[in-house]
């Protein structure tokens, strides 16, 4: 085949010529591509796609000062003493409305999760989570943190996912903010290579030029310590109306997943200062009020196919206190956290270990109830089965990656993939990401 897409063995004209029966020349294709190169460009380096790489299910916020290498076993274990007090994983399970079924294959799952990876991603927050202590305690905490992590990652104790949320680029906290980036990244890739999954959250943007300005201090980051370009990469945390909807009448959130260099790994969705700065009240303000749905939709669009993923927010509500008061808490938590996974949110933030009980059961029956059917969908496609379901490829995209979030995550395991759908992991992600290419050993 040639570039032209003029195939002389099909007895096609060459450059030039009109094959039989025909009427576009070579010229005409050639004129076409021509036209369509920029476009070809923009798909190529806009919208590249999922890179195909896991996604954390959820975000864990602590304070500067509080973490230590220990804290998510320390997190797991609180965790299974409330599920223990409330009558264990299963009784839990029941009380969210899981059937018998369900349950006996979840509640080992959660507990074998809390016990070995309780949390997946985790923020040490100098932001909303730190407050204002002074100059010298943050510079001490931000190293302390530093070395905590470095020793962490040494220990093999670190969450697959960590880093820091600094305070934003606005002028009061600018400087500040910008000497905790400076002083945590610079002290971690002094005592070590920086952790693969080394995340850093940039809150309270409010305009494309803080972004830019985050773009460049990465980039002066990396040429000071000698990293690798483009090595830092960073999320945003959409807590503003501003980048919905800008004054002049634009979609900024859309803009700056372009103006980035690719350096935006995903959108967070900030509940309660999002909800705040469009007056809603105290009581009323959610992750599934109306004005939080129409700014995700929002952010959804657009980052899709950009590669770029996306978070949903957290509840206040925590599970502690009076039995009753706990069981209510979960249940909220757990119809949450099923709503956004519904909505294409594959992730959001935990604030207290009682709540990861309720994110890994939620999260787990999610994959596991729509296993069965889309692993047997995907069998169909695959062996090209006669069935009541002719799916099309965008289609079996879409069950290949259901399946490989759940997979991911550990809600299924690649045994019952391969049972269940008769195709290895390593083809289901080439199935869910064609564009990536798959190593030998995924």
């Amino acid at each position: 085949m040639v570039a032209s897409g003029i195939d002389p063995s099909r007895g096609e004209a060459p450059q030039g010529g009109v094959p039989a029966g025909l009427s576009l020349t070579a010229d005409d294709i050639a004129r076409a591509d021509a036209h369509l190169a920029p476009t070809d460009r923009l798909l190529e380096t806009a919208y590249p796609g999922d890179d195909g790489s896991r996604q954390p299910i959820h975000t864990v916020y602590v304070p500067g000062d509080r973490y230590t290498p220990e804290l998510p076993a320390q997190w797991g274990a609180d965790a299974a003493t409330a599920v223990a007090a409330a009558g264990g994983t299963a009784a839990l399970c029941a009380d969210l409305g899981l059937d018998d079924d369900l349950t006996a294959q979840i509640a080992p799952l959660v507990d074998a999760k809390l016990a070995a990876e309780p949390i997946e991603d985790l923020r040490i927050d100098f932001e909303d989570g730190f407050g204002d202590r002074g100059d010298a305690a943050e510079d001490a905490a931000a190293e302390a943190a530093a070395a905590n992590v470095a020793a962490a990652v040494s220990a093999g104790q670190a969450p697959p996912f960590i880093g820091i949320r600094f305070k934003c680029l606005e002028a009061a906290t600018r400087h500040r903010g910008l000497a905790t980036l400076d002083r945590f990244v610079t002290t971690l890739a002094q005592a070590s290579p920086l952790p693969d999954g080394l995340v850093l959250t940039l809150p309270k943007v409010t305009t494309i030029d803080q972004v830019t300005a985050m773009v460049e201090v990465c980039e002066r980051l990396e040429g000071a310590l000698g990293l690798d370009a483009g090595r830092l990469r960073f999320e945003v945390q959409m807590e503003t109306p501003q980048l919905i909807l800008a004054a002049d009448g634009t979609v900024p959130v859309a803009q700056l997943l372009h103006r980035a260099q690719g350096r935006i790994t995903s959108l967070h969705y900030g509940t309660y200062d999002y909800s705040a700065a469009l007056q809603i009240a105290a009581e009323h303000q959610s992750m599934e009020h109306p004005a939080a749905d129409y700014a995700k939709q929002v952010m959804q669009v657009a980052v899709a196919e950009t590669g770029v993923r996306l978070s949903d927010g957290s509840t206040n509500i925590i599970p502690v206190g009076e039995p009753a008061a706990v069981l209510s808490a979960w249940r909220l938590h757990a119809r949450l956290v099923r709503r956004s996974l519904e909505r294409g949110f594959y992730q959001g933030w935990d604030l207290h270990a009682a709540q990861l009980p309720t994110r890994f059961i939620a999260s787990y029956a999610f994959y596991r109830e729509g296993f069965a059917a889309a692993a047997s969908r995907l069998d169909n496609y695959l062996h090209h089965a006669d069935a009541g379901i002719m799916d099309e490829p965008a289609t079996a995209r879409a069950l290949a990656r259901f399946v490989l979030r759940g997979l991911q995550c550990g809600a299924v395991t690649s045994a019952e993939i391969q049972d269940a759908a008769g195709t290895t992991t390593r083809e289901l992600t080439q199935l869910a990401h064609p564009k990536l290419a798959v190593e030998e050993n995924v």
